[in-house]
């Protein structure tokens, strides 16, 4: 099933984000955990592409795995940094051949480790890849937005400019970067609307765990932390700062919810005893099916 045909018809809809596992043991966790949230009955998978192609046959593999053992469709990240269209084409052929029919597109940052150089045939923007999948593939593509501006864009004003392309390209819906305070979406939202930008807006939800990973994940993606959060885990213990997070974003979930998406996206971290608290109390509360 194509995700603009989700979106439509699952109201609201509830998709999770994995990485690929990075070893045999985390292979075993992240089986355990696929299972245990399959039976939250969300609408769809997405699987995320490392930097610069770094963990494509991990994600190709992951895709793979998740079709053969759900009945959940997955999307599949594609990054294009460091690849260029030859290498672009393998891949999209590649999830062609294995029934893929979601491809959700950004643009990639460069590793950290300095293991690949930018591609002279590359694609330095999202729109651009949007822009060369769409002319080839006839796969649904999202995108991704960013409710308090993307970390490298010269202004926020700018970033909804690049968003527009990305969506005049051909992007078919937006799943937005985390954000731990609602207003930042719904100022996202308005400005996106004003712009003319009329897809559908996801919002991304990630349940916090600690003071110290909501700190790091900050710098690296840059979604501010709101002092209520920091008050609540600041020496918290785990337990208490994983309760401390499933409430928080409960309560972040159940304001979007009457704010009226079409659904939430949650980021899972491959885990899953915070996202099927969340699922639990929003479907008694009815707020989901």
């Amino acid at each position: 099933m194509i995700i603009p045909d989700i979106i439509a018809t699952q109201n609201p809809f509830i998709s999770m984000e994995f990485f690929p596992p990075r070893s045999a043991d985390h292979l075993t966790t992240f089986s355990a955990v696929v299972s245990c949230l399959c039976q939250q009955k969300p609408d769809f998978f997405t699987v995320t592409f490392g930097a610069g192609g770094s963990t494509k046959v991990g994600t190709y593999q992951t895709v793979k795995q998740l079709l053969t053992d759900t009945d959940v469709p997955t999307v599949a990240h594609l990054a294009g940094a460091g690849l260029g269209p030859e290498d672009l084409c393998q891949i999209l052929d590649q999830y062609q051949d294995l029934g893929v029919k979601n491809i959700f597109v950004v643009r990639g940052d460069a590793a950290k480790d300095g293991s690949f150089a930018f591609h002279p045939q590359g694609f330095p923007y999202a729109s651009d890849l949007i822009a060369f999948i769409r002319e080839r593939y006839d796969f649904t593509i999202g995108c991704a937005g960013y409710p308090e501006g993307h970390v490298s864009a010269p202004s926020y004003e700018r970033d909804i400019e690049y968003l527009q392309q990305k969506v005049e390209s051909g992007g078919d819906y937006i799943l937005t970067q985390y954000f731990h305070d609602n207003e930042f979406f719904f100022r996202f939202v308005e400005q996106c609307r004003s712009c003319g930008i009329t897809v559908p807006i996801i919002p991304g939800i990630m349940p916090v765990y600690s003071l110290e990973l909501t700190q790091r994940l900050s710098v690296m993606c840059g979604a501010s932390i709101p002092k209520e959060l920091q008050r609540g885990l600041r020496d918290a213990d785990a337990d208490t700062a994983q309760q401390f997070g499933i409430a928080f974003a409960l309560k972040q979930c159940k304001e979007l919810l009457q704010y009226g998406v079409a659904g939430l996206h949650f980021y899972t971290m491959n885990r899953s005893t915070a996202i099927s608290a969340i699922m639990a109390a929003l479907r008694q509360d009815g707020l989901i099916l």
